[in-house]
């Protein structure tokens, strides 16, 4: 390429910010991994109703083995978003809250769950005409 012509094209790929945040880290790729995994959706869905226990969350979350339960609020704990309260008692309670960071994803968390209801069905009608479109089932 001729001086020019890298010079220009230098100047229009510094004017395109790289990925979603710009130049920045905004931490969109961590709060995707986050968000990625049903069961924290599901644990800021539930824990937005109030405190619960760990049993409490257990019975409330269908599917969700033990392992994985720990494992989420583990994460969320770590992340912020959660709480865990350990009452000193004989076994020793435990139960999960959201904090203040953890109540704003959750009204994030509740405006997609908003969308998705508002759209499922336009969402489902468009896959039936993809389906008819592309019998084979390839999605790509």
């Amino acid at each position: 390429m001729s001086a020019p012509n890298t010079a220009v094209s230098s100047q229009v790929s510094a004017a395109i910010p790289d990925g979603p945040c710009g130049d920045d880290d905004c931490g969109i790729r961590d709060v995707l991994d986050r968000l990625g995994d049903r069961w924290t959706v599901l644990v800021v869905v539930e824990l937005a109703k109030g405190s619960r226990r760990y049993g409490e969350l257990e019975r409330a979350i269908p599917g969700i083995s033990q392992r994985m339960l720990s494992l989420t609020t583990k994460r969320l704990c770590r992340d912020g978003l959660v709480e865990r309260i350990v009452h000193p008692t004989l076994p020793p309670q435990v139960e999960y809250r959201l904090t203040a960071m953890g109540s704003s994803l959750s009204a994030v968390i509740s405006g997609l769950a908003d969308w998705s209801r508002d759209h499922k069905p336009a969402i489902e009608e468009a896959r039936a005409e993809w389906d008819a479109e592309h019998p084979s089932g390839h999605t790509a």
